[in-house]
């Protein structure tokens, strides 16, 4: 059956960055934020060729945007912050993705921070989300769950309209399907014409109609359902993924290994042709699946090392390793130290001081058992 890719790219893109607005950024955000308020619209603030419009919005927070192609801006009040919060949260919109890509969202990030003045490293950038997507125009298709092949205890829900987000489908026509967890990994199919049309996001139209003029084809009339059904393919990875297993941070990590997070993410969900094989592995996948995961692979392409997460956990787990011996050696030092060993009996020392060590384990109050197992949750590698 026929199907085209109208678009594909990223959809979303988050960052964390661990450290705090100037006291001189702090009260101009503080009075606008007020000025916002006292009128009911947002208050714009000026700073270079940056224009920050600053919302009513945001509690604690002072809740910003940079315009349909560029992000929301999230600071934390350093005079009221919630703690263990970031101090920024940047929050890219779907269309400045859409049109310009990963560096017009990094260009966009570093200008308007140098405009703000606010001071950070790369050390304290995080990366916490990302979503890809790619619409295909397939006015055939349906999703159904049933369909979904997911590693086991992935939810799955199925919807029949874009505000019911967490409703299984119990009549109409299904216009959407989800699996798993945002913070973690999650893909999502649903109806975009739907939307386009009820959020009046005619923005998408137009990328669709670009992509239908280039085929030299008549633009889309969403008038019509049996010829105008886009449905959106998404998949979206959290800080569990992006840096639990991958370890991404920064830019440049996200980058360099981007590619081989969603090809993880691949290799483990498949939306697929049921049939009577009682073993769902052996299904062959859908059509839209295969452009889809195609697509993907394509377009990120560039972002891939070869690195797989099993090396990643094992290059953490070595470098928990050598930090902790570090801190045992350091510890080995102070105590000869204290104990006016010379550098000479140094390593006898230590050989000696085991034995010690040994003892002071046997009369702890719990057993090593215990200690061990208490040990080893604080330490994740999967």
């Amino acid at each position: 059956m026929d199907a085209q890719i109208l678009h594909s790219g990223f959809d979303g893109l988050r960052f964390t960055i661990q450290t705090e607005i100037t006291p001189e950024l702090r009260k101009e955000l503080f009075n606008a934020k007020a000025h916002s308020r006292k009128l009911g619209n947002d208050c714009d603030l000026q700073f270079g060729d940056t224009v920050l419009s600053v919302t009513k919005n945001g509690g604690r927070n002072f809740n910003c945007r940079t315009g349909e192609l560029g992000a929301v801006w999230m600071f934390q009040d350093p005079e009221d912050r919630v703690p263990n919060n970031p101090g920024i949260t940047v929050d890219f919109r779907a269309f400045g993705l859409a049109t310009s890509g990963l560096d017009h969202a990094e260009q966009h990030f570093r200008e308007t921070m140098t405009a703000l003045a606010i001071p950070y490293g790369e050390h304290q950038i995080r990366v916490s989300r990302v979503d890809f997507a790619v619409d295909i125009l397939a006015p055939w298709f349906e999703p159904d769950r049933h369909s979904l092949v997911a590693p086991p205890g992935t939810k799955v829900t199925e919807y029949t309209g874009i505000d019911e987000t967490a409703t299984q489908a119990t009549g109409g026509r299904v216009t959407g399907l989800r699996a798993g967890a945002v913070n973690n990994r999650q893909l999502a199919i649903y109806d975009k014409r739907e939307e386009v049309m009820q959020k009046a996001k005619d923005g998408w139209l137009e990328i669709w109609n670009a992509k239908r003029k280039d085929c030299g084809q008549e633009p889309i009339d969403l008038i019509n359902r049996d010829l105008s059904q886009v449905w959106r393919f998404e998949l979206r990875l959290g800080q569990k993924q992006l840096r639990g297993k991958f370890e991404m941070h920064t830019w440049k990590d996200l980058r360099d290994t981007l590619g081989d997070a969603y090809n993880d993410a691949l290799s483990r969900l498949r939306y697929c042709i049921p049939n009577n094989d009682s073993n769902r592995a052996r299904w062959p996948s859908h059509e839209l699946w295969r452009i889809f995961e195609g697509t993907i692979s394509n377009d990120l392409a560039e972002h891939c090392s070869g690195v797989l997460p099993d090396q990643v956990i094992y290059a953490n787990r070595i470098a928990k390793m050598r930090e902790l011996d570090r801190q045992l050696l350091g510890l080995f030092v102070s105590r000869a130290a204290i104990s006016d060993v010379s550098s000479d009996e140094f390593y006898d020392f230590m050989e000696n001081h085991v034995q010690a060590l040994q003892g002071y384990s046997e009369e702890h109050p719990k057993m090593l058992d215990e200690r061990l197992e208490r040990a080893s949750g604080r330490y994740r590698w999967t």
